[in-house]
């Protein structure tokens, strides 16, 4: 079951563009690297200790920042398809979807990525269950690290992160004090 969380005037505005930008008839999925069309699908898998209260972020080789696991939506992919098979390829892991949050996504951004090859990014945020203890087997192609950050402490992930990853945060939070257990 999905909990309730008011979204915040930010993701109103992000779903709304992706409504109108799907409603448009555009293409969805990015058919050609790095950046073909300029505007495309992503998804990004949130792995949350929540006994902890930390989230895995990964050191992305490419954009040189603290991101979530994840990746571009494949032709015709169901996004939830795509997360899955995101976390298997880039980290040998398929942990479960956070049984509170659901499988559904749970926040979503429009995103302009950084240069050499900026482009929008309409990505699709999912969380996991998972545990600092489980075997992490990292890309190094695509990581140059792996580490789990506290969800309490934005000073340590809020620096080199996805701009977005502050509401992120805020949302999950406020969603795991409301979300019922069991």
């Amino acid at each position: 079951m999905q909990s309730v969380v008011p979204y915040d005037e930010r993701e109103s505005a992000d779903q709304q563009w992706m409504l109108d930008w799907i409603d448009a008839g555009h293409p969805l999925f990015r058919t050609a690297k790095p950046a073909t069309p300029d505007r495309h699908l992503a998804v990004y898998a949130a792995l949350l200790d929540e006994a902890a209260r930390t989230v895995l972020l990964v050191d992305h080789a490419k954009a040189k920042a603290w991101l979530m696991p994840g990746g571009h939506v494949d032709p015709d992919e169901n996004p939830q398809v795509t997360v899955v098979r995101e976390l298997n390829e880039e980290l040998k892991i398929a942990p479960p979807f956070h049984a509170r949050l659901g499988s559904d996504a749970f926040f979503l951004t429009v995103t302009e990525t950084r240069p050499p090859h900026s482009h929008t990014d309409a990505t699709l945020w999912f969380v996991f269950s998972a545990s600092q203890q489980m075997e992490i087997v990292p890309d190094p192609a695509e990581f140059s690290a792996c580490r789990w950050f506290a969800l309490d402490d934005a000073g340590a992930w809020a620096g080199d992160s996805d701009p977005q990853m502050h509401r992120f945060m805020a949302k999950l939070t406020s969603a795991l004090e409301l979300a019922p257990v069991g």
